[in-house]
């Protein structure tokens, strides 16, 4: 009997669970570590500097650059047209002056009529808007305009008059101007392009090219007024 209560109380004995197989994201060593592998991107350079906003540099721009322009290339006409009906020094030394002090007041006059009538039109439109005091300030000056215009012509124009209204002989003192006058086209053009954004070779060539047509026109015409009606006089 003691044999059978002994089997009876006896707890029956079952196999141990098996271990824990190891994930296959986890580390077998320290299965509570996690490893995870980003995507190596390259860094993106960002360029925080401000883009430079040529459209701001159009008025003085215009009235600067464009100005010298036209003095260089009317003065230079003016000596080569009135050196092909006249060799001397002195009469193309004249024009040249004559012609640097009525284009500077021409270019002023010009320029302050017409950026006054945009001025009105702008000051107009800010009063029915009701922001003047705001914008009052951001209005173009017509004063600055015209001084900015002439003392641009001026100087463009001081090119063709001190390089060639001094040279005697008559040959020398033409071909200086032509010279002399085409680099200054050609620097005027590119510095606009440089100030203006755009591009230097296209804008350099295209004032280049165009004061020569103007120079190429003015002597033909005045020359062919001075054969037919017999103004050709020598040096």
């Amino acid at each position: 009997m003691s044999s059978l209560m002994s089997s009876q109380i006896r707890p029956s004995l079952s196999p141990p669970p098996p271990p824990p197989q190891p994930q296959p994201n986890q580390s077998t060593t320290n299965p509570s570590i996690h490893l995870t592998i980003l995507p190596i991107t390259e860094p993106t350079h960002q360029d925080d500097s401000p883009s430079t906003d040529y459209s701001a540099r159009s008025q003085w721009l215009r009235a600067a650059v464009l100005g010298a322009n036209d003095g260089l290339v009317s003065v230079a006409s003016l000596m080569i047209g009135v050196g092909a009906v006249n060799q001397t020094a002195k009469a193309m030394l004249v024009s040249g002056l004559a012609g640097l002090v009525a284009g500077a007041c021409s270019m002023a006059i010009g320029e302050f009529v017409s950026v006054y009538a945009q001025y009105d039109i702008e000051l107009a439109q800010m009063k029915r808007e009701n922001d003047f005091e705001e914008k009052e300030k951001k209005l173009p000056s017509p004063a600055q305009a015209a001084g900015a215009s002439a003392l641009a012509f001026a100087l463009g124009a001081l090119l063709p008059l001190l390089a060639g209204g001094f040279i005697k002989p008559w040959g020398v003192r033409l071909g200086t101007v032509c010279g002399v006058s085409s680099l200054g086209l050609a620097g005027f053009g590119a510095v606009g392009a440089v100030l203006g954004g755009s591009n230097v070779a296209k804008s350099a060539t295209r004032v280049l090219v165009g004061g020569w047509v103007a120079m190429l026109v003015t002597y033909g015409v005045l020359r062919l007024f001075g054969l037919a009606f017999g103004m050709d006089a020598s040096a």
